[in-house]
């Protein structure tokens, strides 16, 4: 009804028995084999997990989970993406799209001011059993009337990981709003042996909350 969750974003560190990150080692195999190749990293917005489905004649609007609640002002302010004109516009041959956005605007999210408003953000659509590539996911969002989440750096997993840790080094696309990290693919998409997509987060509270225990 709202199509599959999507993939479960791994931190880039293994935690601790106080759930601190620890720096260095990896949370995947894959980060580790992969730590000095190129990956694409975009802002981690923050906000709510939203799915828009649409099934060739009806788009349904769902959470990270199936049983997760979408807010209620949220719904209403999607709610001209109902329009199956916009969809058959936007996908004329196919019945089985999924968009993966992150609600977001006010009184969504806590670390700033993004917009007055509130709208989704896209960072990902499934087409089938295909993933879209981010030139056809910007192509996508634009016909939904959507952005997309911004583009911040090509780096590897240790230069990203070093921005993160260097105050100031990284800043919000949005003025006033606090970055909350970053969140990276491979450069190649690729999958792990369960063949959930290869997807990284690092977020700048664990780099804060590792100094702070540290001390």
């Amino acid at each position: 009804m709202f199509g599959p969750e999507y993939t479960k974003i791994n931190t880039a560190f293994k935690r601790d028995d106080r759930n601190v990150i620890i720096p260095g080692d990896w949370a995947l195999p894959e980060f580790a084999y992969l730590a000095d190749k190129d990956w694409i990293w975009t802002e981690k917005v923050d906000g709510t997990n939203i799915r828009l489905h649409w099934d060739g004649s009806k788009m349904t609007i769902g959470g990270r989970t199936d049983n997760a609640q979408v807010p209620a002002s949220l719904m209403a302010n999607l709610g001209p993406l109902s329009d199956p004109g916009i969809w058959h516009a936007a996908f004329p041959d196919a019945d089985d799209v999924t968009v993966y956005g992150e609600g977001y605007g006010a009184k969504i999210q806590s670390g700033g001011m993004y917009r007055h408003d509130q709208s989704l953000i896209v960072f990902d659509v499934l087409v089938g059993r295909w993933w879209l590539t981010d030139e056809s996911i910007a192509d996508v969002a634009g016909k939904l009337g959507l952005d997309v989440v911004p583009l911040v750096t090509v780096a590897t997993l240790s230069e990203a990981w070093a921005r993160i840790t260097k105050p100031g080094d990284l800043a919000s696309r949005w003025p006033g709003a606090r970055i909350e990290g970053l969140v990276g693919r491979p450069a190649v998409p690729l999958f792990t042996r369960k063949g959930d997509r290869l997807i990284v987060k690092m977020k700048v509270k664990d780099w804060a909350d590792y100094q702070r225990r540290s001390q």
